[in-house]
């Protein structure tokens, strides 16, 4: 991969992860457009850990807030942690038992096809959950649920902000406390995932990771960019729209490899 590809990958994959139009489904689909030679799940780590920065930078007021009133042991900082830990648990035992299923789905192109076009799905059914989702934060079979929705968000195209955000409206959780809840378990997640991409660190080809660096950082500063965007359309109530999106590029994509390319 050079370092061009490296850095459009980055841009696409800060802009898309918190977007709800799946950055995963955007990598796979951009590779294959690209000819790119396939990083696989180590260059996603190595670009979901930039992005995970940004949620840090963005949300640095709240992640400390909610660290401090853990290590004081405060009940409602605790609950909150612990409702996120909850909602990790799905996609840790999706990993431990399906995790070289899962990976393999990032070599087979058409997956993130279908993907987008099951994201566009899921993104419709906000027109209805939306108007009555007023809870301040999820309760603990919100928290459970949430955190399945992130499991199956692990294939690629289907998005991970725009099935918890679906899952958490689907709860009754409010849409700015929904989006806030998934971001901070997406950093349990992530953070997770490159701990167990460590051990392939030490195989990655030659000019590999210079790869690595130039699509971190620029999935970083486009995921920065990403997260202000997403909350100002937040606030637009208007998530579903994104469903035509998901739905073309899907469609579009699939077609294409029908056509014999990729």
């Amino acid at each position: 991969m050079s370092g061009l590809e490296a850095l459009l990958l980055g841009v696409v994959q800060g802009l898309t992860e918190f977007l709800p139009v799946s950055s995963s489904g955007h990598l796979v689909i951009l590779q294959a457009l690209l000819g790119a030679e396939q990083e696989g799940m180590l260059f996603e780590i190595a670009v979901h850990a930039a992005t995970l920065v940004s949620v840090l930078i963005v949300y640095r007021r709240r992640v400390a807030a909610l660290v401090w009133g853990v290590l004081e042991r405060r009940p409602e900082e605790l609950g909150y942690a612990g409702k996120l830990a909850l909602a990790t648990l799905p996609a840790v035992a999706a990993v431990l038992v399906m995790g070289e299923f899962l990976e393999a789905q990032f070599e087979a192109p058409a997956v993130a096809g279908w993907g987008l076009l099951a994201t566009g799905a899921i993104l419709w059914t906000t027109r209805r959950t939306l108007p009555r989702a007023a809870a301040p934060e999820p309760s603990w079979s919100a928290a459970f649920w949430i955190g399945c929705a992130q499991a199956v968000a692990i294939l690629p195209g289907v998005s991970r902000s725009g099935s918890t955000l679906a899952a958490a409206l689907a709860c009754g959780v409010a849409p700015l406390a929904a989006a806030e809840f998934s971001f901070l378990m997406g950093v349990i997640a992530i953070s997770g995932a490159a701990v167990r991409a460590l051990p392939e660190v030490g195989a990655v080809a030659p000019g590999g990771a210079s790869a690595l660096a130039v699509g971190g950082a620029a999935a970083l500063v486009s995921g920065v960019v990403a997260i202000l965007l997403f909350v100002r359309l937040l606030r637009s109530r208007a998530f579903h729209r994104f469903a035509y999106y998901t739905w073309l590029a899907g469609g579009a994509f699939l077609l294409w490899l029908a056509l014999g390319h990729g």
